[in-house]
């Protein structure tokens, strides 16, 4: 892979962009990462007006937003819990809003297609740390499978279409996000943001414990959201191939320990109990990124107790608003 990386400023001042799903979590940062790096033009489709399991409203925005790139965020995302209650529609959701959009993307002759997959992808007992090749070498964790298995279909479709058409997509895989403007619903949370907000809640209570699902042992990486949104951004402008490539931290936690350092961050004083009658969940989850930074030059750069406090911090500041 070439080090010879086009001016950012140059590369976006004369494209548009389309970011579905550029309104949610990692959207927000995107849409600022897009406009430090020159993007003038930056079209995000509202769920309200786009609904992109229709294929008319997919040929819609395309004609609205007449993109020449498009970065595809938009996802019916969630933790164990939601995905467990809901795989069919995990299933389908994200199946219909990617692989016809890229479909009609290279049918309009979109320049480049930026398809976001997701660590649950993965099989169930990859080895660590998780390396492109091992997509493959079996099936996802049963509790996200329908979910990760309908994100893994753009990777396929985004070969596929490279190989028979010449078309520019591409496929990275983000490990587990998190920061301010997370999702803190504890129906639909990631453990981040769900272990924030239970502790900090039960903190302003006086609650003498916290339960948490699992017994602790399941390791995960996590990653800013705003590294996230550089990464996606540098792999947009700079990198033009077929193979999947990690996007993560390059670290390892327990969520054991994860959940002692959110207490002490949050202030809470309390006991820690373990429902071991809940899943899991995928064992351990750590990424190698060393392609990440070879075919594009991208590294990781928040420290993750100074990440943890600005989430911490952002959730309080917005605590009123959030249900």
């Amino acid at each position: 892979m070439s080090n010879n990386y086009p001016d950012p400023q140059s590369f976006w001042v004369k494209r548009r962009v389309c970011v579905t799903g550029g309104a949610g979590f990692l959207g927000s940062f995107v849409q600022e990462t897009l406009r430090e790096r020159g993007a003038r033009e930056i079209f995000i489709p509202q769920i309200e007006e786009y609904d992109l399991t229709q294929q008319a409203d997919i040929e819609r925005m395309l004609a609205d937003a007449k993109p020449d790139v498009i970065i595809h965020l938009a996802a019916l995302a969630g933790g164990i819990g939601a995905n467990r209650a809901r795989p069919a529609e995990f299933f389908y959701k994200n199946l219909m809003m990617g692989v016809p959009l890229m479909h009609a993307a290279w049918e309009h002759g979109v320049e480049k297609f930026v398809a976001i997959g997701t660590i649950c992808a993965y099989p169930k007992f990859t080895p660590v740390p998780f390396k492109e090749e091992n997509l493959w070498d079996g099936y996802p964790e049963e509790t996200n499978a329908p979910y990760g298995l309908a994100k893994k279909m753009l990777l396929v479709q985004a070969q596929a279409y490279r190989e028979q058409y010449g078309y520019n997509a591409i496929y990275l895989l983000p490990v587990n996000l998190y920061g301010p403007h997370d999702n803190f619903n504890l129906e639909t949370s990631h453990v981040i943001p769900a272990l924030i907000r239970k502790m900090v809640e039960a903190q302003q209570r006086g609650d003498a414990t916290v339960t948490l699902w699992g017994d602790g042992s399941p390791t995960r990486e996590f990653f800013y959201a705003g590294d996230a949104a550089r990464g996606i951004i540098m792999a947009a402008e700079r990198y033009n191939d077929s193979e999947p490539v990690n996007l993560g931290a390059g670290m390892e936690i327990s969520i054991k320990d994860l959940a002692e350092m959110v207490a002490r961050l949050t202030g809470f004083e309390g006991q820690i109990v373990w429902d071991t009658s809940k899943p899991n969940g995928q064992p351990r989850r750590g990424l190698d990124v060393t392609r990440a930074k070879a075919y594009f030059g991208f590294q990781a750069e928040m420290p993750f107790e100074e990440g943890l406090r600005r989430t911490i911090a952002w959730f309080k500041d917005n605590q009123d608003r959030i249900a």
